[in-house]
């Protein structure tokens, strides 16, 4: 039998929807998430100046045509950030695409998306907080990158603690503040362009027939699509949303949206900055450093040192704040459905918030930073892409469920937003990830080799989820 409704699920009689007990569960976080909640918290997971930190890799990788590869990379997550909206509306639970291939399609690949994912979730917070100490170390290279990096952890870590209307606030701060050295950046690039600095107004951030070839320039969106990772993990708070269940698609689509155009305007104006083009083509960013020198190039080095600064806050604080949340969310409802050690399915008593999982997170992060600061290079590069190849597998399963469930299942008759729009996504991001990078693909099939011997484990020992509620669907 279901429990009572409480105070903190209003989602239920007030907005015609129904809540998590209707698919048998009990309603334990705290929903206090509005819309506006929502899409502020899908800006700062994708970071209205995510280019800053990745710049050089994407623009060695695209051959100068930065802006181009983030224009494809934002259509491909168009066709994705639909099929979540109606997956979400389905199923409006935490667990992103674990709950929605698994009660979409069957529970054991609903498993091999959440496995996906998780590539995804569990690394990126490290990616991360590395990115971010890499900044600071630049600005002050007489503390260590691994200072840095335990820093970002613990604080991040303790901001988490505190609950989701705790990280909400910051959240709104943080996406202020980084839109502010946005709009420097850009009326000060500008203005360089017009007064003859870097290479002029052009086109070739967009297109240069001397170097487009589709593999090119889909192996760069493999790395541009880091920056884009971030709308998604709005499904991971459906059960701490207070409104309509249609607000998690509305919110994604709209914060997507919003970081596209931010990404493609900022990328071409410093793509036209950006000084000996050639060279880095050629030895690409091993300092990641590129973004910087732009801004340099534009108005001093003042603004070189301002967006070195605004990367290092916003990727080592803003967004791995909202990675952590994410993927302790995503730990919570796997552990949940016993498909991961019970103890990350624990809530804190006062705090609703998933604190083992969160503290999980945190020591993941901290181990995998301390780890790459080892490496010469730092490997960011292969790690963004290793990222990215994560979260790409399960989307596709994302866009098989949309089919398999509406048109299969319900029979549904809206053929544009249930057949066409996901075969379309599916197809863009399959050749994403046939063109990513040698070493991510095949470290993305051991990691899906092994989900595959886990799933099968689970089988045998009787661990499958039982998925309540289906019955009414």
């Amino acid at each position: 039998m279901s429990e009572p409704r409480t105070t903190n699920d209003p989602a239920g009689p007030a907005t015609g929807n129904p809540g998590v007990e209707a698919f048998g569960y009990q309603q334990e976080l705290k929903r206090s998430l509005s819309f506006t909640d929502l899409l502020v918290y899908g800006l700062i997971f994708m970071v209205p100046i995510a280019p800053f930190g990745i710049f050089g890799s994407v623009f060695q990788a695209s051959g100068g045509m930065v802006a181009l590869v983030y224009a494809i990379g934002g259509l491909a997550m168009a066709f994705t950030a639909a099929s979540y909206s109606q997956m979400s509306r389905a199923f409006p639970m935490a667990g992103s695409v674990y709950t929605y291939a698994g009660r979409g399609i069957a529970q054991p690949v609903g498993f091999i998306a959440g496995w996906m994912i998780l590539l995804d979730y569990v690394l990126i917070p490290g990616l991360l907080y590395l990115i971010a100490s890499i900044a600071m170390n630049s600005i002050l290279p007489g503390i260590p990158v691994w200072v840095w990096l335990v820093a970002f952890v613990v604080l991040n870590t303790v901001v988490n603690y505190f609950g989701i209307e705790f990280t909400a606030r910051v959240n709104r701060i943080m996406l202020v503040a980084e839109l502010i050295v946005l709009a420097i950046f850009l009326v000060i690039g500008v203005v360089a362009l017009a007064n003859g600095e870097g290479r002029g107004f052009d086109f070739s951030p967009i297109y240069n027939g001397d170097t487009f070839s589709l593999e090119l320039v889909f192996g760069a969106v493999s790395i541009a699509v880091l920056s884009f990772l971030g709308f998604d993990g709005i499904s991971t708070l459906a059960e701490e949303n207070r409104e309509s269940a249609r607000s998690i698609g509305k919110s994604m689509i709209a914060a997507l949206a919003v970081a596209g155009v931010l990404f493609i305007v900022q990328t071409w104006v410093a793509a036209l900055l950006v000084p000996n083009p050639d060279t880095l083509i050629a030895e690409g960013d091993a300092a990641g450093t590129a973004f910087y020198d732009a801004a340099e190039v534009a108005g001093g080095h003042w603004l070189s040192v301002l967006t070195a600064v605004a990367t290092a806050i916003a990727w080592g604080f803003a967004n791995s704040l909202v990675a952590q949340a994410a993927t302790s969310r995503l730990l919570f409802a796997m552990a949940r459905d016993k498909q991961l050690p019970s103890f990350l399915a624990k809530i804190h008593p006062t705090r609703r918030v998933p604190v083992n999982a969160t503290l999980l997170v945190a020591v993941v992060s901290l181990a995998l930073g301390l780890y790459m600061t080892t490496k010469d290079d730092y490997g960011i590069g292969t790690l963004s892409t290793l990222v990215n190849f994560g979260a790409l597998t399960a989307f596709l399963l994302l866009h098989v469920s949309v089919v398999v469930h509406f048109i299969v299942r319900k029979k549904s008759t809206d053929y544009w937003r249930h057949l066409v729009v996901p075969v379309l996504g599916f197809a863009i991001l399959l050749y994403v990830v046939i063109n990513a990078q040698l070493a991510a693909q095949t470290v993305g099939l051991i990691w899906l080799g092994a989900g595959v011997v886990l799933v099968l484990v689970l089988l045998a020992t009787g661990r499958e989820p039982e998925l309540k509620g289906e019955e009414s669907l």
